[in-house]
């Protein structure tokens, strides 16, 4: 593995279902997986509201953000899935309100299905954190490095 190269499972969402992490950190790159609207206990947050998905998936999103270090002012490519395309125009609100005046790169794809019926929205993420201003020094507060036992 690279030296600059980090598994990042962070501690406030529910653990991975699979072999993967929730954020990997690769010198100034940091790839955050598709964050869906599960709260630390694996429940959907937001029943069958996609306005309601879409904020605690950004919520999610934010938390994984700063684990690694980083910010939404930092993110460069956003992928987001939705069971409705027609439903963007009601989540883009929400994506605004997190962002701000960033715009990241975006994809848009509509999916038959997710790996659960009740969730309606999954976003993963790219960022860029600038080497000078990270405030990246022997890792990210609040993170746990190694995978939970169980994993």
């Amino acid at each position: 593995m690279r030296d600059d190269r980090v598994e990042i499972f962070v501690p406030d969402l529910p653990e991975p279902a699979s072999h993967y992490v929730h954020v990997v950190r690769a010198g100034q790159m940091i790839f955050v997986s598709g964050c869906s609207a599960l709260d630390p206990e694996g429940r959907v947050v937001g029943g069958r509201d996609v306005v309601a998905q879409t904020r605690q998936v950004f919520e999610n999103l934010r938390k994984c953000l700063e684990a690694a270090g980083a910010t939404f002012a930092d993110v460069c490519k956003v992928t987001v899935f939705l069971r409705h395309g027609t439903d963007r125009s009601r989540i883009n609100p929400v994506r605004q309100e997190y962002f701000g005046t960033t715009r990241p790169a975006s994809t848009l794809v509509e999916v038959a299905g997710f790996s659960r019926e009740d969730i309606l929205v999954e976003i993963e993420a790219i960022a860029v954190v600038p080497s000078a201003t990270s405030p990246w020094a022997g890792g990210p507060p609040g993170v746990l490095l190694e995978p939970p036992e169980h994993a």
